[in-house]
């Protein structure tokens, strides 16, 4: 594992994680991924196991060609039974469909490697966070496998003296389709030999097809079918790459393109080049920001299932800020990370591995433009930008408006509402376009320019809210209706209802967003719009209300906080502008209970915490998932509680939360140590980006807390510290220094 320090410096975090056995389930096989190809490595020496998975494999299951339902014409009866008070009118708005699953997400196949069965010792399986690259190793055998970032293929390295291997491509995975149609192939070629394996869907004509080329070095190489042997070599390479696709791949060309990928003969290694390439990417990337909590040195170098088991230690958290970045960098590219990530090893997987958009996607990537990572914010653009003509689909079918509705789930194929039902009526759903332009945003204030793409997709949500806001209370203010709240429903009404508190700020955000990119009569129309929306109503105890409406009640116990969206990921309530309604949602976070457990609940409770400056709840929060047994040995982790559901939300949220409650900020302010837990009372947050445009690190010790801001552009922000609040003005290129007291 990468680690260490020039002799007399205090070590640093490690870099890595490693385990002293193969992995025995592929949940805890290890991963790497260069956001569209990813692996899962078992690193087993006398059969290994590496499970190949690629972001567009979705099993079709015939939805694609559905449509959002056709319900603009019954929306005015729903409104005026609404707003007159029927509080079950919302149960007829549906088309009568049920609930559509969207195509789930499935591992294409597994590369299988056998060699002759031996007894083996001083094995070790690791991970290298900086390069991305798998190793596993005992004796004289040695496996190494990367995703490339600059190449896109999947490479994979195994050394022994005399080296003896049986590989195939085997799609026997389980959940595979009996009626999966597959095919295999080996073909000896002058480096080794090019297997391929192409699959076809039950009754469709979409396919996907494996090709992997093997360069044999100092060896004999033979077919075995439906695979390949190796007899006698140095070293075996293998080079794979994923196609889904219609018709016919052309095996051949992806082949010459494989091959194009190799050096000249008499020229540097194949694998150290590709390795070379890639890792100028993926390292750069990873290493921007990081984290070093001051754990023992002895804690940093267990195994991570060892540290696993010790869910108080700082080493822990250092390791899975580590794998957290590492994980989301990996998973993130062609499309944001899925439920699952970039990985998979059966085809059943829970929730059709997609993209939910009512919290899960946002939450693993809220640390993309904090934690310097745009490449996981341009695969969020990616599945965004791309599915907005199906967004204009929704608008019109649903409400009759021009503009953009999102879905709450897509495969990220297609961006049609299909997924909803009597309980989750996700078709009114209304705050989604701002929830998912959002990261966008903070991407654009983060980085100092605008993108012409997201202004115009900011002008589509602000065109729908225009259509969508014409019906009025006794008091003239607007109203959402319908409303929804993910996932809740009140007590005393039915599921659909009237001014959510999600919804009521995502429009008045949303429609203030396109006013600041859209200067102009535009703007002007929009922000009276967003004027005429009513408040946020605090109720009976003391709570900020999950439904403005009067007379809603709320159900407190739910794993959802769509509520508190006015907090985190808005500044729309918060301790500085706002003291009274952030004082309401603290009692609302206090009054929520956590439902069922799951992950996303527990860190979206502690991301919403620290903008309330609430540090024992950051603690409780993140103490309930350190201790839950929430990660697999590959630290990637689960839904629930004793790793149950394969789920990168814990895993890809986590350095959020640890960022949020060190340093925040808005365009023009600056939040330091906001909610510091004392269990932490040593560390160095470095490489971390502002809203204003600047980079900030924070070391702090018994002695003081110290934070270095490099701005970029110069700005006058306010400050706020534990200590106090006061105007903070910075030039750009100079650094500014700022020393406070002890915690």
């Amino acid at each position: 594992m990468t680690g260490g320090s020039a002799s007399g410096a205090a070590p640093e975090p490690v870099h890595g994680t490693w385990e002293p056995v193969p992995a025995a389930r592929w949940e805890d096989a290890s991963l790497s991924g260069n956001g569209r190809h990813g692996v899962m490595v078992f690193g087993d020496p006398n059969s290994d196991r590496v499970i190949v998975n690629h972001h567009r494999l979705v099993r079709p299951n015939g939805t694609e060609t559905a449509g959002p339902p056709e319900l603009a014409d019954r929306l005015p009866r729903l409104q005026d039974r609404l707003l007159a008070g029927d509080t079950t009118a919302g149960a007829e708005f549906t088309d009568g469909r049920p609930l559509l699953w969207v195509p789930a997400f499935h591992p294409a196949f597994q590369i299988r490697l056998r060699r002759p069965a031996a007894e083996w010792r001083d094995y070790r399986r690791e991970t290298d966070f900086t390069t991305g690259v798998v190793t596993a190793g005992c004796g004289g055998w040695r496996s190494e496998v990367f995703v490339s970032r600059a190449d896109d293929v999947i490479v994979q390295r195994v050394t022994e003296p005399g080296l003896t291997v049986d590989v195939t491509l085997d799609h026997r995975l389980p959940g595979a389709p009996r009626e999966l149609t597959v095919g295999h192939g080996c073909v000896l070629t002058a480096e080794g030999a090019l297997l391929t394996l192409r699959a076809r869907y039950p009754g469709s004509d979409l396919a996907y097809t494996g090709v992997t080329l093997a360069v044999v070095t100092e060896g004999r190489a033979s077919t075995a079918l439906p695979g390949l042997r190796v007899t006698g070599a140095r070293s075996l390479l293998l080079l794979t790459r994923v196609t889904r696709h219609t018709r016919e791949l052309d095996v051949l060309a992806e082949a010459r393109e494989l091959r194009a990928l190799l050096p000249e003969p008499g020229e540097e290694d194949a694998y150290d080049r590709l390795l070379a390439r890639h890792t100028r990417l993926h390292r750069t990337a990873y290493l921007r920001a990081g984290l070093d909590l001051g754990a023992e040195p002895a804690e940093r170098a267990l195994p991570g299932s060892e540290l696993l088991r010790r869910p108080k230690s700082p080493a822990l958290l250092e390791r899975l800020f580590a794998a957290g970045r590492y994980h989301l960098l990996s998973s993130a590219g062609m499309m944001p990370p899925r439920l699952t990530g970039l990985w998979t090893g059966e085809w059943d997987t829970a929730w059709s591995g997609a993209f939910t958009t009512d919290a899960n996607v946002n939450l693993q990537t809220a640390s993309a433009a904090a934690g310097a990572l745009p490449e996981v914010t341009e695969g969020h653009a990616a599945l965004v930008h791309g599915q907005l003509p199906d967004w204009r689909d929704n608008a019109r079918a649903v409400f009759g408006t021009r503009g953009v509705v999102a879905p709450a789930h897509t495969d990220g194929e297609r961006g049609h509402i299909l997924h909803f039902d009597r309980d989750y009526p996700l078709q009114v759903w209304t705050a989604g376009a701002d929830w998912l332009l959002k990261p966008l945003v903070d991407h654009d204030e983060t980085r100092g320019a605008r993108d012409l793409r997201l202004a115009a997709a900011l002008a589509e949500v602000a065109t729908f809210y225009e259509d969508f806001l014409t019906r009025t209370d006794e008091d003239g203010r607007l109203v959402v209706v319908p409303s929804y709240s993910p996932e809740n429903r009140p007590p005393n009404a039915d599921v659909i209802t009237l001014n959510a508190a999600m919804d009521l700020s995502a429009a008045r955000h949303a429609l203030r967003t396109a006013a600041d990119y859209h200067p102009g009569p535009d703007a002007e129309r929009w922000r009276a719009l967003a004027d005429r929306l009513p408040p946020h109503r605090v109720n009976a105890d003391g709570a900020l209300a999950e439904w403005a409406r009067e007379g809603l009640e709320d159900n407190y116990d739910h794993r959802h906080l769509s509520h508190l969206y006015g907090v985190w990921p808005l500044d729309e309530i918060n301790p500085y502008d706002t003291p009274d309604l952030a004082a309401a949602a603290r009692r609302a976070l206090a009054l929520r209970g956590a439902e069922n457990d799951s992950a996303h609940g527990y860190l979206h409770h502690a991301l919403v915490a620290a903008r309330l400056r609430d540090e024992p709840r950051v603690a409780a929060a993140l103490d309930a998932v350190l201790a839950g047994d929430f990660f697999h040995d590959s630290l990637m982790s689960g839904h629930y509680p004793k790793r149950h559901v394969y789920n990168a939300d814990a895993a890809h949220t986590l350095p959020a939360v640890l960022i949020e409650l060190l340093v925040q900020s808005t365009p023009g302010r600056l939040v330091l140590f906001p909610a510091l837990p004392a269990a932490l009372p040593t560390g160095r947050l470095h490489g971390v980006r502002t809203r204003f445009g600047a980079e900030a690190e924070l070391t702090w010790g018994p002695d003081g807390r110290t934070a270095v801001i490099r701005p970029g552009r110069t700005v006058h922000v306010d400050l706020q510290t534990p200590s106090g609040a006061r105007p903070l003005a910075l030039r750009a290129g100079e650094d500014c220094v700022l020393t406070l007291g002890p915690q």
